[in-house]
């Protein structure tokens, strides 16, 4: 799998790609307008954060992204990991471990000193995935108020 920066024409193939996830996600539904905004305005803006797509043979089948902030608690930049989704065709043959390997990589290259992801609570096997790299569950409760 060849693993790069999503472009502007990669957007239709990472909509999709989002609509398989947030159809597993509990918090969320499909919204292909939404998605598209939302993918359009990271690709396009590098400080709001950087979308990596990975590739077989020229096709989509996997994503991440990592959207960037500043942590006053480490006094420097973090980033927070969403959107990692595989092709179900390509599930169990590893390329969800290397899109999250690559994306450490990238965040510790931009000078993240923290990632941070959510899941859903009862998806043991996404827990147990992301344990196996590293990611210790926070004492602290993620809380949401829709604007």
């Amino acid at each position: 799998m060849h693993i790069a920066p999503a472009k502007p024409d990669d957007i239709p193939a990472l909509s999709a790609l989002l609509s398989l996830l947030f159809t597993q996600e509990a918090d969320f539904t499909p919204d292909p307008a939404a998605q598209t905004e939302g993918l359009r305005r990271i690709i396009s803006d590098p400080q709001t954060g950087i979308i990596f797509a990975g590739r077989i043979g020229g096709e989509i089948v996997a994503m991440v992204n990592l959207l960037f902030t500043v942590s006053t608690a480490l006094g420097g930049r973090v980033a927070l990991l969403e959107d990692l989704v595989v092709a179900p065709a390509h599930r169990g043959a590893g390329l969800g471990g290397q899109m999250i390997a690559h994306a450490l990589t990238e965040a510790r290259a931009a000078g993240c000193r923290r990632v941070t992801l959510l899941t859903d609570r009862d998806n043991a096997v996404a827990r147990r995935f992301y344990a196996r790299r590293g990611f210790v569950e926070s004492s602290m409760l993620p809380l949401r108020r829709m604007l």
